[in-house]
């Protein structure tokens, strides 16, 4: 099975006649680039990417998907394809954008399964008491992901806990700073703080290449985003089987986070850890996510 590339590989699929490309509308102007692939009549599958990634994060878990679901990707504000929207950007915009998608492409009187990782799934919970995702969404997998205290509680930094290593992390996430184009040290960097040591030059050139593609200042304004999040009481609302899937080395969201989490849904969560992979799963362990998206649109759908 081929690694997943950076950029969305419309000419591979050029042949194919069961994808299709819609743009969504959604709060605050924004205008969303939603992909659709496989057949109608299978069940539906939503995967939702997170920060600085776009629908590229989650091509392994996709191929493995196909042709037996019908997979729905959509890249989020200022991410991929998707134009940002400068000043409407926090996490009821998130929310407002699963709805759309789900309203836009979950067929009236069915329901799918939600996949999201790091702030996609963060977009999961920020959902939660929506009407749109109690009557179309049937579970949901949350992948390497936290709900609040991200800067306090990531590892990205070789330094003990403390103002200067927060600061740091704070900065990391809402710098403006050009990535591109990548470089050899820049894929030591995206390896050490978004994958396991494990992980292949394959995969450090396409997560390098994803992160560098995201521009600056949607970059930013996300990561302030993030920096600030507290999602704890939406969390205790998320009244959905839940599954949470943690890599062992993950830095920018430790197993805390998933712990935590855990402890705040409303129904206990499946659970089930990586060893050794790091905070990309649907990257360095597509095979594991989609097996996990199967068992719950089995069970579920």
């Amino acid at each position: 099975m081929p690694e997943p590339s950076a950029h969305p590989p419309f000419p591979q699929q050029s042949a194919r006649r069961d994808w299709a490309v819609r743009i969504v509308p959604s709060t605050g102007g924004a205008r969303l680039h939603t992909e659709i692939h496989g057949p109608d009549d299978a069940p539906t599958v939503v995967l939702v990417h997170g920060w600085t990634c776009n629908t590229a994060l989650w091509h392994g878990v996709l191929h493995r998907l196909l042709p037996d679901h019908r997979v729905v990707l959509y890249d989020q504000r200022g991410h991929g394809r998707t134009p940002p929207t400068p000043g409407n950007c926090d996490a009821d915009a998130l929310a407002d954008d699963l709805c759309a998608v789900l309203d836009a492409t979950v067929p009236d009187g069915a329901r799918a399964v939600v996949a999201g990782h790091s702030m996609g799934a963060m977009t999961v919970v920020a959902a939660a008491g929506r009407p749109q995702l109690a009557e179309r969404a049937a579970a949901a997998l949350l992948c390497s992901t936290g709900i609040d205290r991200l800067t306090g509680e990531s590892t990205v930094l070789p330094l003990r806990p403390g103002g200067v290593r927060l600061a740091g992390q704070r900065f990391l996430l809402t710098n403006r700073l050009r990535y591109g184009p990548p470089t050899p040290l820049s894929r030591r960097l995206v390896h050490r703080i978004t994958l396991g040591p494990g992980a292949t030059r394959t995969q450090r050139a396409a997560v390098t290449r994803m992160v560098s593609a995201c521009a600056p200042r949607p970059r930013a304004e996300w990561g302030r985003v993030l920096s600030a999040l507290d999602l704890t009481e939406r969390a205790a609302a998320l009244d959905l089987p839940v599954t949470l899937l943690q890599g062992t080395a993950d830095r920018l969201t430790p197993p805390v986070h998933a712990h935590r989490l855990a402890a705040l849904l409303p129904r206990r969560p499946e659970f089930a850890e990586l060893p050794g992979i790091g905070h990309m799963t649907p990257f360095e362990a597509p095979g594991r996510v989609a097996d996990v998206v199967r068992g719950l649109v089995k069970e579920h759908l």
